[in-house]
């Protein structure tokens, strides 16, 4: 199953990527994490990306999209794989598309402007993993670390409130096309966001099956 997490920053469809990640045992593809990893590891396109961000600008696509595909090509993606924050605009999902990369499904998670500025201050991330986690609705079992490797908790800066409107605009107007270029290929299912995650994941789920 190749599945794409679409929603706004903040609706929930990192929580909802890991636990689907763990129900079909296929891998989870953040495209934040895989900058990392492959800056850590110093492939092509790492090093690319590197000079790119050390020099404060944005990662162009062209470099982004070459990340995606070194890690598509893993092993470990044979069965299926689940992106979560690629694709973000029209023409990265025209370079998945002509990757070969036959995406089966694409779950959209719908959850009201208001309610995410509510949200946003409540998550933290393992700054270690990059687990994600939210002081409502997904708490760690101890406070401040992360269940999965023990490492600190942080909030990163993106998620500070004075930051969250910015980037509900920039996704309403950048990355929200895509619900029309998916629903034309006749993948997309709208999932709506509940207040509890288990609720959220049920209808998830069926979306996926459905």
């Amino acid at each position: 199953m190749k599945l794409i997490m679409l929603g706004a920053p903040g609706a929930g469809k990192g929580t909802q990527a890991e636990i689907l990640s763990e129900r079909l045992s296929i891998p989870t593809i953040s495209t934040g994490n895989i900058i990392r990893e492959a800056l850590k590891s110093g492939t092509e396109m790492g090093v690319r990306a590197k000079s790119y961000m050390d020099e404060g600008k944005l990662v162009p696509d062209e470099v982004v999209i070459g990340i995606i595909r070194e890690r598509l090509a893993k092993d470990d993606c044979k069965n299926g794989f689940i992106l979560d924050g690629f694709p973000r605009t029209i023409p990265q999902a025209e370079a998945l598309d002509n990757m070969g990369a036959a995406i089966d499904r694409v779950i959209d998670l719908e959850v009201p402007d208001e309610k995410i500025v509510e949200r946003m201050s409540g998550r933290r991330v393992c700054e270690s993993c990059g687990a994600s986690y939210h002081m409502l609705f997904k708490k760690p079992a101890a406070d401040g670390k992360c269940d999965k490797c023990g490492g600190t908790l942080v909030q990163r800066k993106d998620d500070h409130p004075d930051t969250v409107k910015e980037r509900l605009r920039v996704y309403h107007e950048q990355t929200e096309p895509l619900k029309a270029y998916y629903q034309k290929q006749g993948k997309l299912a709208v999932v709506e966001g509940q207040e509890a995650v288990e609720d959220t994941t049920r209808l998830t789920l069926a979306a996926v099956e459905g």
